[in-house]
């Protein structure tokens, strides 16, 4: 019975403060879940000292050559003095610590708030902190992380969806839609110009921002990968053709102080979006063993959710035919 329990169950708060003194500090025994799914996040209270956050890598997922190779990015923007909330690292400048099987890290706790989009001076400041991040993301490589690809992201999600999760009423609309999809994204991606592969943060959407002090802070760089510039600019783009113009155009002229942008990768946009929503998916597929993810996903694999997913999809690929976002 032991065995079948999920990994995440073992993270007590016993084991959680028992973790943290054992890189050397006393825990207060103060400790409090924050949202988190892929991984567990916890702030723990310290003795006579400011509260930190606690990070437990999901067991698996990353080699702990990637998890450095991630902090290592992170430190990097620090010295080039970019607001990012960077790991702590202990007395022998480690950052990745181990404990009973778990790998984890610790992290200042800073405040703040998720920033508005649809304010034209925020936008022209995260273009240009964009373009510091992305002007260092180019100076280096990742050797252990991966890049984003169409197979992974694809071709990989949709085998598991089809495999094992899309209801048989919906199987053949699944297979013939995600293989107009794929092919038309492989089209796209093969006619990008020049397109470079640089270390970017992978996931930039506003709830990975805090916003304090007149600057978006960023944090979790956990889906950091070696991908096109172009991932970290369209989440933050939304509503209909014109408003999401007019946010690129803020965001880049921002961006393009510091860096130059590949106006070609705008053809990458809806690939990207779509890659994610398939991505998505099978995300939740792969961790539905995690107690966490039927209680905080409750809609997902019904019957409701891929007659939804199935729309969604073909919307993606009228999408794909239309002409691209232009400045």
């Amino acid at each position: 019975m032991e065995n079948s329990r999920h990994p995440f169950e073992r993270l007590t708060p016993d084991f959680i403060m028992d973790a943290v003194e054992s890189v050397g500090y006393r825990c207060d025994c103060r400790t409090l879940a924050l949202n988190s799914y892929e991984n567990r996040v916890y702030q723990i209270g310290i003795e006579e000292g400011e509260p930190l956050i606690a990070k437990f890598y999901r067991p698996d997922r990353w080699t702990v050559e990637q998890i450095i190779e991630e902090h290592q990015f992170c430190y990097e923007l620090i010295e080039q003095e970019l607001p990012v909330v960077a790991p702590l690292t202990g007395g022998d400048n480690r950052s990745v610590f181990a404990y009973r099987g778990f790998q984890f890290a610790l992290f200042p706790r800073k405040g703040g708030h998720a920033p508005e989009f649809d304010n034209d001076d925020n936008l022209l400041i995260i273009g240009r902190l964009l373009g510091r991040m992305h002007q260092i993301g180019r100076q280096r490589t990742f050797i252990h992380r991966p890049a984003i690809s169409i197979e992974q992201y694809g071709h990989e999600s949709v085998s598991l969806i089809r495999e094992s999760f899309i209801p048989a009423e919906y199987l053949e609309s699944y297979e013939v839609l995600t293989t107009q999809l794929l092919q038309t994204i492989g089209r796209i991606f093969s006619e990008a110009a020049e397109l470079r592969n640089i270390r970017i943060h992978g996931d930039c959407h506003s709830g990975n921002m805090l916003w304090r002090d007149d600057n978006p802070h960023f944090v979790d760089f956990d889906d950091s990968r070696m991908g096109p510039a172009v991932q970290d600019l369209w989440m933050l783009l939304s509503g209909n053709r014109a408003r999401q113009t007019r946010q690129l155009d803020i965001i880049l002229e921002g961006y393009e102080q510091f860096c130059e942008f590949n106006i070609s990768e705008l053809k990458l946009i809806e690939s990207l979006r779509t890659l994610r929503m398939l991505y998505f998916s099978a995300w939740l597929a792969k961790r539905w063993d995690d107690p966490a993810f039927p209680v905080a996903f409750p809609w997902f694999n019904t019957v409701q959710y891929w007659g939804e997913q199935i729309l969604q999809l073909r919307e993606q690929l009228g999408a794909l035919q239309e002409p691209p976002l232009a400045l």
